[in-house]
């Protein structure tokens, strides 16, 4: 959480481990709100005393029919704290405050008509039926006293209850989802209509916010920053060097696991566009002596990662008095990587998370670590960095290494490089490059049979990987003209020596990540 949040208007998020917790956060921030997402047991204590405007409950895998499921204490419902209840956390409303739950051999899934029979605060200005998106078996069979009902869904089941004097509400439908017609109308009554937020959460508001709370951390000690050439550790860089100046020290370290032609460009941002001082140095041959044998993603993390953090403390102590090390993680890479978010579970860790070793002479600065990639977009528009680098393809903190699957080596990275660069340029040329999340190549451990003119060939096999994405939480595989899929799949057959096979990526996430590994 922000130092100063207790001071400012924000909604807490209490996650009971539903796939949506993210997105409700997101939803928040769209109507210019900060949200924050805690797991369920929090100390009700804490969130007395940070003061959010609101509360949501979110959905969750559960059932609160089960002995063991997850429960809140009684004491939030006395907070004089607006409380919303989505799904699961509308059945643990309705379960604590006396109401009836039962499990329903009807379960409701997927898009369902609502009928709105109360036009309570929260539905203010919505037509009397909605389509929404329901994804439960429980369901509310006698609301507690003092609840009215404010929606129903087929049958005339319960889907939307309130009690307007305590100012909790509850729904069986997600309404942070694109699926739920008017979903975002309703967190916005929630959010400005009953919780009374202004929306002030601007990108200017941030900026100076972040730039004050840097200051105060760093104090009179000095920052280094590992910098890459990415929209997210520019944005981070430039953000410290507003706060204390000459006290940040950006170090380039050429993992050679960069894309083709990255280590260049990211020296000539350097010079080109901003007045901070960078420490250049080449370590490619000894990244990949470090990566020879191994295959498993988490050792390949873990390797760069500590070799990473050895050599920055390295060069941190030539510069002296360094105390900080700064980092452009995003909130995905804290969620995906360590789950603090409760019943959230661990899914990969990440170079600049995960990869971290346990025993680190320098402390982290992270001024970006609560913000999503569209959300350092906009504030990296605001302090003017280049639209080339705003634009820039989402790039993992172990590159290549994790997109050559299985073991390393110098050829293999020189045929991915070769084949991203295609891949990139193409989707360049057809103007796609603002309309898709990422796009990419993965070079596979596995070698297939092939006839090039009247000669066999025994190459790799590349894997176009290409997603549509809001914010990096979920992603589905890009539905582009198979013409354009076919310019691809011939230039890398016949302008990169050691392919002789491409195939396209059509898997969603979930179940499946963005990445390979």
């Amino acid at each position: 959480m922000n130092k100063d949040n207790s001071n400012k208007e924000w909604i807490a998020i209490l996650d009971f481990g539903s796939q949506y917790t993210q997105l409700i956060a997101r939803r928040i921030r769209e109507l210019k709100i900060y949200s924050e997402i805690f797991p369920y047991y929090i100390d009700i204590s804490l969130l007395k005393e940070k003061s959010p405007k609101g509360i949501i409950l979110s959905g969750g895998p559960d059932s609160v029919l089960n002995k063991n499921a997850p429960k809140i204490s009684k004491n939030i419902f006395n907070l004089n704290i607006p409380i919303l209840g989505i799904c699961y956390g509308s059945q643990l409303i309705n379960k604590m405050m006396g109401g009836t739950v039962s499990n329903s051999k009807n379960a409701e899934f997927g898009n369902t008509i609502i009928g709105i029979r109360h036009n309570s605060r929260l539905f203010q200005g919505l037509p009397d039926k909605i389509t929404a998106w329901m994804s439960h078996h429980d369901i509310v069979e006698k609301m507690p006293d003092g609840f009215q009902l404010a929606a129903v869904s087929s049958g005339e089941k319960i889907a939307a209850i309130f009690d307007e004097k305590k100012n909790i509400y509850g729904l069986q439908f997600h309404p942070e989802v694109t699926h739920t017609e008017k979903g975002k109308d309703i967190l916005y009554n929630f959010t400005h209509r009953i919780c009374k937020c202004s929306g002030n959460w601007t990108p200017s508001v941030f900026i100076d916010n972040t730039v004050n709370e840097i200051k105060n951390e760093i104090g009179k000690g000095k920052v280094v920053a590992g910098v890459s050439g990415g929209v997210d550790s520019m944005v981070a860089a430039i953000l410290t060097h507003k706060a204390i100046k000459e006290q940040l020290h950006c170090i380039f370290i050429d993992t050679g696991l960069m894309r083709k032609n990255e280590s260049e460009e990211v020296r000539r941002i350097f010079k080109d566009f901003f007045e901070i001082k960078l420490y250049d140095y080449d370590y490619s041959k000894e990244f990949i002596s470090e990566l020879k044998g191994i295959k498993d993603p988490e050792k390949k993390r873990k390797v760069i990662g500590n070799l990473f953090i050895k050599i920055f403390e390295e060069k941190a102590k030539r510069i002296g008095n360094v105390t900080h090390l700064l980092q452009g993680t995003l909130y995905p890479d804290v969620i995906e990587s360590v789950s603090i978010q409760g019943p959230s579970a661990k899914i990969k860790s990440h170079h600049n998370v995960g990869g971290l070793p346990e025993k680190m002479e320098l402390r982290l600065l992270e001024p970006l670590k609560n913000l999503f990639k569209d959300e350092v977009r906009e504030i990296g528009e605001s302090i003017n960095i280049p639209e080339n680098i705003l634009w820039r393809q989402p790039f993992p903190g172990p590159g290549l290494a994790i997109r050559v699957i299985g073991e390393i080596n110098s050829e293999k990275l020189q045929i991915l490089r070769d084949a991203d660069e295609i891949i990139r340029k193409e989707i360049l040329k057809e103007g796609l490059n603002k309309k898709l999340w990422q796009y990419f190549g993965i070079l596979l451990p596995i070698k297939s049979v092939g006839v090039m003119g009247d000669l066999r060939t025994y190459d790799y096999s590349v894997v176009i990987r290409i997603v549509t994405s809001y914010d990096g939480m979920t992603a589905d595989w890009a539905r582009l003209p198979h013409e354009l899929l076919g310019k691809i799949s011939n230039r890398l057959i016949n302008q990169v020596k050691g392919i002789n096979r491409v195939l396209y990526d059509i898997s969603s996430k979930p179940p499946s990540t963005i990445e390979w590994e």
